[in-house]
């Protein structure tokens, strides 16, 4: 067994199989990568995607209250920043070119898993406990994270931005120093807090299976 094979985090990722893998293997990324992706499936995504952007950065925030050194808060600020600036400024972006107005990305109803994810970052965030915020937050982006590495260095010239950046904002070495920040801390404290954890870590998977599923709503109805 491997020293990683040993950590905290990899035991609850191999927990959540088979949900992490048909995940991070989604035919929704490939079609993504390929530019194959329905545009509808591609609008309800961004547009439920979005819809918890609130909740998310109530969770970091929550993060950087719970957090027990000065260290863990510095860095938890900066992926704040990234969420509210970069992460933000892309979804502007990409409604306008999907053609997604303000009244549709308002009007459209919460899809179930989006409800989920608003319901169980709020539960994390109002627990007060800083292994059930990372055991999310850490599912959030490792995830993201494990299947955004499937695109190669250099992606086709012929994808839209808005298909490209969404790869771009999930990997390279800053979001990489990100997801192992939170694995290093709930590999810190999440052994003390276990049945915790392995709860939020295996929902949030759930959750995560869920919402790429839920994708395709819109056309498996028709």
């Amino acid at each position: 067994m491997t020293i990683e094979d040993q950590r905290f985090t990899a035991k609850l990722r191999q927990e959540s199989e088979p949900k992490w893998t048909n995940a991070v293997q989604h035919r929704f990324v490939h079609e993504l990568l390929d530019g194959s992706i329905h545009q509808d499936v591609l609008r309800r995504y961004l547009i439920q995607d979005h819809r918890f952007l609130d909740s998310f950065l109530a969770l970091l925030g929550a993060a950087m209250a719970h957090a027990d050194t000065f260290d863990a808060r510095i860095t938890l600020g900066k992926f704040v920043g990234l969420v509210a600036g970069g992460e933000n400024t892309y979804f502007e972006r990409a409604f306008q070119e999907l053609g997604v107005d303000s009244e549709r990305r308002s009007s459209d109803p919460d899809s179930v898993p989006t409800a989920g994810f608003k319901a169980i970052m709020i539960e994390a965030s109002k627990s007060g406990s800083y292994a059930a915020i990372l055991s999310v937050l850490s599912v959030a982006e490792w995830l993201y994270m494990d299947w955004a590495s499937i695109a190669p260095k250099e992606m086709s010239e012929s994808l839209s931005f808005v298909n490209r950046e969404w790869f771009e904002l999930h990997r390279g070495a800053w979001f990489e120093g990100v997801v192992e920040f939170l694995r290093s801390e709930l590999d810190r404290v999440g052994p003390a807090n276990e049945e915790i954890c392995r709860d939020y870590f295996s929902r949030a998977v759930g959750l995560e299976l869920e919402f790429f599923n839920d994708a395709y709503a819109c056309i498996d109805k028709k």
